[in-house]
């Protein structure tokens, strides 16, 4: 059997995504890569933030939505004194606030509120839809659409470094989570606003970011595979 044909009789790739990449992206270019129609993803990773992002080939495309409800771990920065649009650097800073009366303490118990089990509201700016078009696209429009907090599970938020008005969190959460509207929340929390800076996704599951392949890297592989198989062919002619 051809070692390209386990792709299509199903295989998980891990792949590491690189940032302004899309999921979308990365699943199509190991569509191409791979030469079969059914590869899909397991759970978007906003184009701004990198990490593991779950990629199912043939048979095991079956298994997206199990992979979907897995818990999700990240890593990333939060800029405290500011807000965006987006909650995220996708648009503008503005609303500026003094940080410089923050302590340590008040940020660290900031935190212990948005643990458990909660209610969250999704970004204006996301790919939801309702009634029939997705939130991102009326609120380009100027159009705020009136939504419904969701309930989600965040096991851990922990602050793992304070360098104001930066701080470097760390946030295992269970699926449908946006850490987004966590930054944002949690700046309002503060009362001096916040947005999501960067952000990496290092697990989900069992599956971890240390274990996957940047887009670079699954190419090569592929392209030295397929250089194999046509040397085998030409030795056995």
């Amino acid at each position: 059997m051809s070692p390209l044909q386990s792709f299509l009789d199903g295989q998980v790739v891990l792949i590491d995504k690189s940032m302004e990449w899309t999921s979308f992206d990365a699943a199509n270019k190991i569509r191409n890569l791979i030469k079969i129609k059914k590869v899909g993803h397991a759970g978007t990773l906003d184009p701004l933030a990198t990490g593991l992002l779950i990629i199912c080939t043939g048979k095991f495309t079956k298994k997206i939505n199990e992979y979907m409800g897995m818990e999700k771990e990240y890593t990333g920065t939060i800029t405290l004194g500011a807000t965006t649009p987006t909650y995220d650097l996708e648009s503008d800073p503005e609303n500026f606030i003094a940080t410089d009366l923050l302590t340590a303490a008040q940020i660290h118990a900031a935190t212990k509120q948005f643990e458990g089990d909660i209610l969250q509201m999704p970004p204006q700016h996301s790919a939801i839809k309702k009634n029939g078009e997705r939130l991102y696209v009326s609120a380009r429009k100027g159009i705020t659409v009136e939504m419904e907090a969701r309930p989600v599970t965040i096991r851990s938020f922990s602050i793992e470094k304070i360098d104001l008005p930066i701080v470097h969190f760390k946030v295992i959460c269970s699926t449908g989570t946006y850490i987004r509207s966590l930054a944002n929340d949690f700046g309002t929390a503060l009362g001096v606003g916040g947005y999501m800076s960067s952000l990496r996704r290092t697990r989900i599951g069992e599956f971890y970011v240390g274990d996957a392949k940047t887009i670079m890297q699954f190419e090569e592989e592929i392209k030295l595979l397929r250089a194999s198989l046509e040397g085998e062919a030409d030795t056995q002619l």
